[in-house]
């Protein structure tokens, strides 16, 4: 069978499962070393914790909170909540308990799935004030023991759910026969620019028109017995669907990382052949490997400089080297490129870049040295991915073709517009939204490009508010404006990071704030006095503080880590607010980009 034939994602992993049973498929770390849980195992326990999560009274069509770090038991999980043919809500470990709280209400989960003590903490509290909420399956007993109803929820431990589900001789598969292609397989929130988060409805269909497309375009590499290395968070739509349900698809290995810091070992370790990233990786590797040749003696670092000069050379004019030009690459990919792939564990046939623009200097960087990065483009409510570079037609410049199954066409006003299976149903309860972003069948995307007669999209501009950091992870400016504005130090924000790994913020003080400071030297007791204010210590310190407490109260992508002190307030006199007080981005940023850089 193959994506176009199955009729959800849960029958695809059992088909998988059946056909090579005894094969490793998800590996962790144990004692300080990877250890594999075969197909069947997983399969087994996937079973059972569907019939025990039935067995607890979860009905068909009921959202499940899933909230966890990346391990096989989040993978289990997922599986088993389709298997009975409820519908998984990923959530981020880094969410607060507000956080949970808004996302456990707004989808009206009946139950939640938690990994640790430590996230129990936090999903608890909001579990308790959720009104539709029956229960929380705890795969570690929270603080308080296995039994304990904390905060007054009916706290279930993993192990009993899947004896219970062991005990039970009901069939699994007659409960997937019955799940439908263009059934809800997913609820997945992300930002919105109204603050709160949107609910995105996947279908079974959108992710394996996905899985379609992906295969296909990686289909030149000759996939068989792959190795991904998974590190970005599932509850992503990204890995959700490619570095998870696609793995599936071709019957891959999934190990997972121990974490970002320990990566490049891990890499080491594993030797994957497929890993899916995001532009940050990307950043961080490219001035580790270069810190490590610009430290290395004379001729290691000729030579490493010599195979990036060539590996650009030949990407960009391939065919173009003289015969010495020719002898010398030769050489230094033997000496140079050979030893950098070693550190990704030497069987790297792609790397794929996702969930945010990859700057193509970076790229480049990556391709110079022989390491194959395919850049790739799209957003949670197309399943997530919409184009992607083949390994046989890659422009860096680009975010490549449409995806098999894929239409893509740029509006009169330049914004991309997609068809196809893979666009979203809408957004949970909000029929406003949905109708704004899909009209006619086709998904309006925010995003301005072009389609060059390379069939190649590219990516030139963004109508949308949404902050995609280089993690890939959506940041509504708005939501963390509204926090930092709630601090009575501050009156008005811009919070800036697109493509960075962290929020910055410009600051426009609170007016009191600023005539106490401005009498402390002596200056005019009014708002004229901000402009000689900007670096006054008393000021920064006040706003820092502000600052401190304002990032408690939001999760740690969006914190804002430095700011800078604007040198007047946002007015409709100077062209920064609109005329309903809403500030214009574009002239602020006009202003005041080179400050806001500099704070990275």
């Amino acid at each position: 069978m193959s994506p176009d034939t199955w009729p959800n994602l849960a029958a695809m992993f059992f088909e998988r499962a059946a056909a090579h049973p005894e094969r490793p498929f998800l590996w962790s770390k144990h004692g300080g070393a990877y250890r594999a849980q075969s197909w069947r195992r997983v399969a087994d326990e996937v079973s059972a914790l569907s019939r025990g999560l039935r067995a607890a009274g979860l009905l068909p069509g009921e959202r499940v909170g899933l909230v966890s770090e990346n391990r096989p038991n989040w993978v289990v999980a997922d599986l088993a909540i389709m298997a009975a043919g409820a519908v998984p809500v990923p959530a981020y470990v880094t969410n607060t308990t507000d956080d949970h709280h808004y996302i456990l209400s707004h989808s009206g989960a009946a139950a939640a799935i938690v990994s640790t003590p430590a996230l129990a903490r936090r999903l608890l509290p909001a579990a308790a004030r959720a009104p539709d909420l029956r229960f929380v399956v705890a795969m570690t007993p929270p603080d308080g023991g296995a039994d304990s109803d904390a905060d007054g929820v009916d706290v279930r431990p993993w192990a009993d759910v899947i004896a219970e589900g062991r005990a039970r001789d009901d069939d699994v598969a007659d409960v997937v026969a019955g799940i439908g292609r263009r059934d809800l397989a997913c609820l997945i929130y992300t930002s919105g620019t109204g603050g709160r988060p949107k609910g995105v409805m996947l279908s079974h269909a959108a992710i394996l028109c996905n899985l379609r497309g992906a295969g296909d375009t990686l289909s030149e590499l000759g996939l068989a017995d792959e190795v991904f290395l998974s590190f970005l968070p599932l509850s992503h739509s990204y890995e959700h669907t490619a570095g998870l349900h696609f793995p599936i698809s071709i019957g891959a290995q999934i190990y997972y990382a121990e974490g970002a810091e320990t990566l490049a070992a891990n890499m080491a370790e594993v030797h994957p052949t497929i890993m899916v990233c995001v532009p940050r990786l990307y950043e961080v590797m490219s001035q580790r490997i270069l810190g490590y040749a610009q430290r290395s003696g004379r001729l290691r670092r000729k030579l490493f400089f010599a195979a990036l000069d060539l590996g650009k050379r030949k990407y960009a004019a391939p065919g173009s080297l003289s015969l010495a030009q020719r002898l010398g690459d030769r050489l230094v990919e033997r000496l140079v490129r050979d030893k950098v792939r070693e550190r990704f564990g030497g069987r790297l046939k792609a790397l794929v870049s996702g969930g945010a623009p990859l700057e193509p200097e970076v790229g480049l960087f990556f391709v110079a040295l022989g390491l194959p990065v395919l850049q790739g483009y799209g957003q949670t409510e197309a399943a997530p991915v919409i184009s992607a570079n083949r390994p046989g037609d890659n422009r860096l410049d680009s975010v490549g073709a449409p995806l098999t199954g894929v239409e893509v066409r740029i509006a009169d006003d330049g914004e991309i517009l997609v068809r196809g299976e893979l666009v979203m149903d809408g957004y949970w309860n909000d029929p406003e939204a949905t109708r704004a972003a899909i009209r006619d069948g086709w998904l309006y995307t925010g995003d301005i490009g072009d389609i060059g007669d390379d069939g190649h999209l590219r990516i030139t501009d963004r109508k949308k508010d949404i902050i995609v950091n280089s993690g890939g992870d959506n940041i509504s400016p708005q939501r963390v404006e509204g926090i930092l504005a709630l601090r009575p130090e501050i009156a008005q924000s811009m919070v800036y990071g697109d493509r960075r790994s962290h929020l910055v913020a410009l600051i426009v003080p609170d007016a009191e704030l600023i005539k106490l400071c401005a009498a402390a030297k002596g200056r005019k007791r009014d708002l004229a006095a901000l402009a000689g204010l900007v670096d006054d210590e008393g000021l920064r310190r006040a706003l820092g503080e502000a600052v401190t407490r304002a990032n408690q109260d939001l999760s740690a992508i969006e914190q804002v880590k430095r700011f800078a002190v604007a040198a007047e307030p946002f007015s409709t006199d100077n062209g920064e607010l609109t005329p309903t007080h809403k500030i214009r981005r574009h002239v602020i940023l006009k202003r005041y980009r080179e400050t806001l850089e500099e704070l990275f």
